[in-house]
Parts: C-alpha cells; structure tokens; sequence
C-alpha cells in the first residue's frame, strides 16, 4: 500500500504545537544504553532502518512531523524485528529538548540533519528546522567527540545549516570544502535522487569538542 502524505508540513501550525510526551526507553530499545544517531527530519524511514541493520552495536531514532509515515516505518521496523530502531512523530523544533533530556546520559553521539525541507521563500524561514535553538540543544546532549552530519541538495539551505553550527563554539567543521563523499554506508533516498541526476549534493560534518 502506498501511504500518501503532503509533501510539505508546516510546523508552526496550531496542531504540532504541543510537544511530544518522549517514551520510556528501556522499552523501546532491547539495550537503551547503546550509542544513539538521531536523524531528524528522517521521512519514510529508510535510512536509519538499513543503518539500524548495518550496526546493531547501536540505537538508532528517526524524528518525523508526518505521522502516517512514523507509523509505516514502525510497521517495517517491526516486521524486521529490529530493537534498535524506533520512530517517533514530532515537531522537533519543539519537542527535540524533552527527547534529549529524556534519553540515558551519554547515549547521543551521531545526529544526520539530511535534505531538510528548504522553505525557499524569506518570509517562511522560520519554519526550517535547523534554528539556532536546535542547535544549542544538540550541543548540551551530545557527547564530546560526538558528529553532526548534515547535507542538502540546495546550496543555499547547506550554507545556513552549516553557519548555524559554526556559530556555536562546541562544534569543530571537519573541513572547509563540501564533501565530495558521504561518510556513511548508507545514502538516501533523495541523495540517492539527486546524484542520479547529476547535481550536486552539498554535505559537511561537524565534531562536538
């Protein structure tokens, strides 16, 4: 079955303006002490649940506004017996702190921001998830030595990630250059899209010092 959804979902209306209540973690993952990647923005899903596969010495949690494909995720998450793996809707850019505060002390150490929805227009600039809020709050929970992988196939909305991030002090760019290269052994599905075509992908990583 194809689950349909809007393609855009605005996160400043009224009905994800209440945070999310975060779960109990020892019921969620067989082992909630495991390192933690926190992909934000993680849509269908598909990510995280082949990274979930690849490296069971981790948990891995996808946050995502659109609920019908939380729910779809959860299904393959399930069907898969994964108990690394969990899915979770949201508005991030208020819930992300009760989520990180929730968590065992210590867990997060990798967070994928990939090809957040660009919100082109100036006056909706408000609406992209990476705020600077969003990153202060990543940088209280992550651990020191910890990564920040983010990309996106607009330029322009890379260069606003990554300037958010070097304008707090705890995070280190890894390098001044775009990546020619993902880091990990998993791409998705829109860079996957993207580099089909030809264009480019504009990718960075930052470490927590």
């Amino acid at each position: 079955m194809v689950i349909r959804v809007r393609q855009h979902v605005n996160p400043l209306a009224n009905k994800y303006q209440t945070p999310v209540s975060p779960p109990e973690w020892d019921k969620i993952f067989a082992l909630p002490t495991q390192p933690l990647h926190l992909d934000i923005g993680c849509g269908k899903g598909r990510f995280v649940l082949e990274m979930a596969q690849l490296e069971s010495s981790w948990n891995f949690l996808g946050l995502e506004i659109r609920e019908p494909l939380v729910d779809e995720a959860n299904k393959w998450r399930d069907e898969l017996g994964l108990t690394n793996l969990h899915y979770l809707f949201c508005n991030v850019n208020n819930s992300l702190l009760p989520i990180l505060s929730s968590l065992p002390e210590g867990v997060l150490q990798r967070v994928t921001i990939q090809f957040p929805d660009p919100w082109f227009k100036n006056r909706h600039a408000k609406r992209r998830v990476v705020q600077p809020e969003l990153v202060e709050e990543i940088a209280k929970y992550l651990i020191p030595g910890g990564i920040v992988f983010l990309q996106s196939d607009v330029e322009a909305i890379a260069v606003e990630m990554r300037d958010r991030f070097l304008a707090c002090s705890v995070f280190q760019i890894q390098s001044e250059n775009w990546l020619s290269e993902n880091p990990l052994p998993v791409a998705t599905e829109r860079e996957q899209s993207t580099l089909s075509r030809g264009e480019p992908v504009y990718r960075t990583v930052f470490l927590r010092s």
